[in-house]
């Protein structure tokens, strides 16, 4: 498996140190629940990448835990949209040049408003997708903050 994706490409140039982790693919459970399992991780530390639309900003994404629920008023708020709503899994490749399952917030065709949920902060480490499905990268999650200009902010349901 190839793993120069547009994220490691990127993170590369920009000498940010990180670790690839590959993992065989479950077409029937891409879930990040499941892929932190596959991996060891705890489903805390493995980060999910969801891509929105806003009132205000046509896109944005939000890194959230893989075991947690993005809400949507936390996200609007933050982005200082009226509202947003999830992006149209049919648009997912059009708009970042990824796919459902293998969508990293790092090298997508945009640099999109970004926003990390903030508890990434008390973490080592964190994994997020490595721009394709069956790779992930584990990266510091300032190294995430800093590489995709994202904002630290409470976005998940408890």
């Amino acid at each position: 498996m190839s793993s120069k994706t547009n994220a490691v490409r990127l993170l590369d140039t920009a000498k940010i140190s990180y670790e690839l982790r590959e993992y065989e693919v479950d077409e029937h459970d891409i879930s990040a629940e499941h892929v932190a399992e596959t991996l060891s991780l705890s489903p805390e530390t493995l980060y999910k990448t969801l891509v929105l639309k806003g009132s205000k900003d046509p896109y944005l994404v939000a890194v959230i835990p893989g075991n947690a629920q993005l809400d949507l008023k936390k996200i609007a708020k933050a982005s200082g949209n009226k509202n947003c709503e999830m992006l149209a899994m049919k648009d997912l490749l059009s708009v970042t040049g990824y796919i459902r399952g293998g969508c990293s917030p790092i090298g997508m065709k945009k640099l999109f408003p970004t926003f990390i949920e903030e508890a990434a902060q008390l973490e080592a480490h964190v994994s997020v997708s490595a721009g394709k499905r069956g790779l992930q990268i584990l990266l510091s999650p300032i190294d995430l903050a800093n590489v995709t200009q994202a904002h630290w902010s409470d976005l998940i349901s408890i």
